[in-house]
Formats: structure tokens, sequence, C-alpha cells
């Protein structure tokens, strides 16, 4: 087995809201350079051509979602080449609730999906954390096979996604060696836009925060330090993302939809908030916008539906 799959130390190890705790750790442990991640790791095949890097919603449920890609790559035909793996972004109530080493990290509510430092051992951000994992399977001595990176979520999963799409640098070592990189964003409640533009009329006064962040550019989180709103838009639009859309994720009244003013001026529910956004990219970059938005007939709001139906699947890898 790979050296760097080694160095997961399998471990022994819902609900609505941060403060619930999660029903599952993650056994594995993954060594960044300070620190370890929790994380559920599946079958390493012989020759990993594809890494896929699954990132669970709100419930913090990472097996469920690993389980779920595995399915997907299953039914897909590319067990054989794909290793997924699923990073849970572990909260101080799960910290609190499950025997869990010192070392673990772990972040304050949901901050983790902002891209917000871990509150220990050491303060990391979230999306820097993702970083380490790409730059690890970037390294060709320990993966010399792979070809491809998904970084795909559902649901609060894809707003990760979407926002670490936004955010985080491109790599030069993947582009040098030849790895694409796909960012997978189904069904997430709301997206960052890049300007003060909205879809939806509403009253600035009330809504102050329509454009700070995770919704807007203002106020970003000290991972972006360095890069302008125009530099961060320029290098999105040219990223490999695709946006996963459920026809029938149309309820306005969803209980896990985001309701605040800053995402309904986005849209009145998931589906339409997805055409709009890809909408507003195709004006702004009319030409040179390296995105797809596909819909997934049939399917609502549910993240195993999506990654497993026929469209899903396409996406996920690659076919």
């Amino acid at each position: 087995m790979n050296k760097w799959l080694l160095t997961l130390l399998i471990a022994c190890a819902s609900t609505q809201a941060a403060e619930h705790g999660v029903k599952e750790v993650s056994p594995g442990r993954l060594l960044l350079k300070e620190g370890e991640m929790a994380v559920g790791i599946g079958p390493a095949p012989a020759k990993i051509q594809r890494v896929l890097i699954i990132i669970h919603g709100r419930l913090r449920n990472a097996e469920t979602y690993r389980q779920s890609a595995e399915r997907a790559a299953e039914q897909a035909g590319q067990s054989a080449t794909t290793l997924v793996i699923a990073p849970q972004f572990l909260n101080e109530t799960d910290i609190a609730l499950h025997p869990v080493a010192d070392t673990v990290l772990r972040w304050q509510g949901n901050d983790w999906m902002a891209g917000g430092l871990s509150t220990g051992p050491f303060p990391l951000s979230s999306y820097a954390a993702l970083d380490e994992i790409i730059a690890r399977i970037g390294d060709r001595r320990q993966f010399p096979d792979v070809k491809e990176i998904v970084i795909a979520g559902h649901s609060g999963g894809a707003q990760v996604v979407q926002r670490y799409a936004v955010l985080s640098q491109d790599v030069p070592e993947l582009q040098e060696a030849g790895v694409q990189v796909r960012f997978v964003i189904a069904n997430p409640s709301s997206y960052a836009y890049f300007d003060e533009r909205r879809p939806v009329a509403f009253k600035h006064a009330a809504c102050p925060d329509f454009n700070r962040w995770k919704y807007g550019l203002s106020d970003l989180p000290a991972y972006a330090e360095g890069q302008t709103p125009a530099q961060l838009e320029e290098k999105y639009v040219k990223r490999d993302v695709v946006y996963l859309l459920g026809q029938q994720d149309i309820n306005p009244n969803h209980p896990a939809l985001d309701k605040g003013c800053e995402a309904e001026a986005q849209g009145a529910y998931r589906l339409i908030r997805g055409r709009n956004y890809f909408n507003y990219l195709k004006r702004s970059h009319p030409q040179g916008l390296s995105q797809q938005l596909i819909e997934v007939p049939g399917v609502g709001h549910d993240g195993d539906g999506m990654f497993n139906s026929p469209e899903g699947q396409k996406v996920l890898f690659g076919q």
C-alpha cells in the first residue's frame, strides 16, 4: 500500500445543527504538517488514477458521504482506479462527546464551512486543511498515477466546495504533472457572488450582510489574504466547475434551506438559485467560462440520489 495511506491511523472511535454532536467520528487520521485530520477513506486501489474528495454537509457525517461516493464509483465501474477520501471537520461539540485525541483538528460550530480557523490544536483554516490533502495527492513519489482530483459536495458540503473553488490557489505542481482538478457543486443553499448584483430585488438596508463573505467578497477570511476580488473571479471562471442541480430541489420551505435574506436574494429555492448563479456568471463572462450546469431529473435534495444518478456519475468520474 502507498506510504501516504499508511499514515492513516485506524482508530476506534441525526441532528440538524452544529450544537448537536456527530453520531460517528471517522476512524481514519490523516497526518498533516501539524496535527491530524479525522477522515474516512475507502479501499485503496493498486493503481490510483483518480482521487475523489467528498465533503460532508452541516451534519459532519463523513462516513455517510464516503459510502455514497464509493457506491457511485462502483456503479460507474470506476472502483479499480478511484480512491475516496472523506475529510471530517469536527467541531468542539463533537470533541466533547467522543474520545478524540488533542492532536485532532476541530472548529467552532459551522466556522469550517466558510474557511474559518480551527480552535485546536492550533489555528488552521478548513480550506488550508484541504490544501494540504490536495498537495499530498500531488506528490508524484506517493501518487505516481493520479490523473484527476475531484472535489465534490452536496448541500452544506457543496457550499464548502464552491467557496473553496473561489478562494483556493492553483497548485503549480499539479498543473506541471497534468493532474486535472474538478469541483462538483451539488444543490447548495447559496453561492459566493463576485459583486453586489443579485437576481432577486431586496432592500439593502434590511439586509446589510448580503455581500459579506460567504455570500459575497466583503470581509474575506484570513485564508484569502493577498487576493483581490478581481483576481479571485478571474481565476474562478477558468476552473473546471460543475453545478449539479436536482430538478426537484424546489421546496422554498425545505428545513435545511438557508432562508436568511442574504440567501433569499439569490432565489427562492436551490434549483433556481443554482440557475441564477450560472446565468450571472455567463452574463459576466460570455467567453472563457470553463464551467457547466447539469440538472438531474427526478431528484430533490438527496446527496445519494444526486451522486448515484447517471448525471452524477458522469461528472464525478468524467465519463
